[in-house]
């Protein structure tokens, strides 16, 4: 049997995996395990102040690799305080990435928004998606930020997002530049489509991935239904296929291990931490490509 690689250097701590962690205790976390990057939430950079919050991570010497998140575009009822909410989201973006070290992806993830309240027009409020995305594009772009759009798994098409697969995404945005608009492969969201591994090598020939998160589909699916992630190796997502994919299309960024349970965020930090670690190493990193000189 072959040794498992435990290498974390291209393992993105996701803050919401630790939920309950202020910013500076999850870079110190993230620091001691080992850790090459960190996946930031808007609420708790936000507590700490941007400044604060750049600073404690250019101190740290981790990569940033995403921001979550902006988007909620689809309520028209909310579209003009979403619109001033995204500018400071993709502000923020960029002076995370700036702060980050070298290797830092400038990435703004968007949560697209379901149905408004009332509404059953799934392809109005797509369009209004796409219509978004058309305005935001220019933002990001002036910025140096790459917008990514996630689709989401089905059962949270009427409250969270409209678009449920990366076939739908890419369509989406084919008509925006890549190197400002692409997509999120979350493993959670997509695992469960036929067509998966195609729309990912799609989306690699598109230059379109911009971030790739990861973690398990759990059963019984908890009541609320967010809650129902785990870390990698523990549920029924086939990690092999889907990193092999990614791999394949060139994508050399980080990997963030994104986790919502409540098992994993009333657990101590430190323990969770080494338990990404550990899965990182033993569901992740075989299917990784190693770095340039090892084997």
């Amino acid at each position: 049997m072959s040794a498992v690689r435990t290498d974390t250097e291209r393992f993105s701590l996701n803050q919401a995996t630790i939920k309950r962690a202020d910013l500076a205790a999850t870079i110190d976390h993230a620091v001691a395990a080992g850790v090459g990057a960190v996946g930031l939430w808007r609420d708790r950079v936000a507590e700490a102040g941007l400044s604060e919050a750049a600073a404690r991570l250019a101190d740290s010497g981790l990569r940033f690799s995403s921001l979550c998140r902006g988007g909620f575009v689809t309520d028209p009822g909310t579209a003009d305080d979403q619109w001033k909410e995204n500018l400071r989201a993709l502000d923020e973006t960029a002076a995370l990435a700036e702060a980050g070290a070298p290797g830092s992806a400038p990435v703004l993830v968007l949560v697209l928004g379901g149905l408004p309240p009332g509404d059953r027009d799934l392809a109005a409020a797509r369009e209004r998606v796409r219509a978004a995305l058309r305005r935001l594009a220019p933002e990001a772009r002036a910025r140096g930020v790459r917008l990514g759009v996630e689709p989401m798994h089905p059962m949270f098409c009427a409250d969270r997002a409209v678009v449920s697969t990366l076939g739908q995404a890419l369509d989406l945005v084919a008509d925006l530049d890549p190197e400002t608009v692409g997509v999120v492969v979350d493993t959670y969201h997509v695992w469960w489509d036929p067509q998966v591994l195609p729309m990912i090598a799609r989306a690699g020939a598109e230059g379109r991935i911009v971030s790739y998160q990861v973690c398990d589909w759990l059963t019984p699916i908890p009541e609320g239904a967010l809650l129902g992630r785990g870390l990698p190796g523990e549920g029924h997502v086939d990690f092999a296929s889907l990193t092999r994919a990614v791999e394949a299309t060139g994508y050399r960024g980080d990997v963030e291990i994104e986790v919502f349970h409540q098992r994993v965020w009333d657990a101590p930090f430190a323990d969770v931490v080494r338990d990404c670690v550990r899965a990182f190493g033993e569901v992740i990193s075989p299917h990784l490509t190693p770095p340039a000189g090892r084997a």
